[in-house]
């Protein structure tokens, strides 16, 4: 969605034509002779990274900042996956159940990203989180802080339509930070403060909020996709608290587990899965996004 509203994410500057897309399910169509992975008529879930598998970061496991990543749908890069075929790598394809869905395949890119960024919280049962901005990877992570135990969730968008989906996702409590004064309120029922805060919206104010909220010692994941050159942080508020801050980048290994979270029942997905579109339709569905128009969370494209 960066790429289409701004053109651009960070120094990533798209250069028309290019080709959108990174979150697909697919059938493999064919093979190299050294695959062994994946045969063809494999329904599969697709990892739109690539990582080289040779430099000093996939060697330690870090295939999300890989020298040499390719990404689908990223200038520079790679083409995008709305298209009719893409190629891949055969590390990139997880074969997916007859029961699970295209569509529910799709959704296991942004899933995984939820899983990653709760993971790097190091949550403990019993966890009281917040999470600022109620988007597809805000909700994301409401699911998997709830499945892996957290007491408590506070969520926060200026979309009410999404505060609704976040309640009915379980969310403990919700509100919209231009009707109120969102520290207050969530430190009125939480005076020890909380121990992760995610920041899911891209937005400076966000941080500005996560650090009053967080207890010392309290960690600052930072998953959005925040859209200014800089960002800053109150250095005493930092400093005297022992904040950790913590970056996402995409995700790194956890497109399995995010499947396995989809096809054992633990997250339902469905509820943020709010509109489907033909290609033909595609303009359509990215203006209906862009708009944040008829309750949409997640749109998806199916190709002819």
């Amino acid at each position: 969605m960066h790429y289409y509203k701004h053109g651009r994410i960070g120094t990533q500057t798209v250069s028309y034509p290019f080709t959108i897309g990174h979150e697909c399910g697919a059938i493999v169509e064919e093979v190299g002779t050294a695959v062994t992975r994946v045969k063809p008529g494999d329904r599969v879930a697709v990892d739109p990274a690539h990582g080289c598998m040779t430099c000093d970061q996939c060697q330690a496991g870090r295939f999300n900042t890989c020298r040499q990543v390719r990404f689908l749908g990223s200038p520079a890069s790679e083409d995008g996956c709305l298209a009719e075929y893409i190629v891949t790598s055969e590390h990139c394809c997880f074969p997916i159940r007859d029961q699970t869905s295209f569509i529910q395949a799709a959704y296991v890119e942004p899933l995984s990203i939820g899983v990653y960024s709760v993971e790097q919280a190091g949550l403990l049962d019993e966890a009281r989180v917040g999470i600022l901005g109620a988007g597809s990877i805000g909700l994301n992570v409401l699911l998997v802080a709830k499945e892996k135990g957290a007491a408590q969730t506070y969520i926060t968008d200026p979309l009410d339509y999404r505060l609704d989906v976040a309640r009915s996702l379980g969310a403990g409590w919700t509100g919209n930070p231009d009707k109120v004064n969102i520290v207050n309120e969530i430190l009125d029922q939480e005076p020890q403060q909380l121990d992760a805060v995610f920041e899911c919206c891209g937005e400076q104010t966000a941080v500005d909020q996560a650090l009053e909220l967080l207890k010392p010692g309290g960690r600052l994941i930072i998953v959005g996709s925040l859209l200014g050159e800089q960002v800053a942080f109150t250095v005493d508020l930092l400093r005297r608290k022992e904040i950790s801050i913590f970056n996402i980048r995409r995700q790194s290994q956890f497109t399995q587990a995010a499947l396995d979270l989809i096809e054992q029942g633990k997250v339902d997905t469905s509820a943020l899965i709010t509109h489907t579109f033909d290609f033909q339709d595609a303009k359509e569905a990215f203006e209906l996004a862009v708009a944040y128009a008829d309750g949409v969370i997640k749109a998806s494209i199916i190709m002819p």
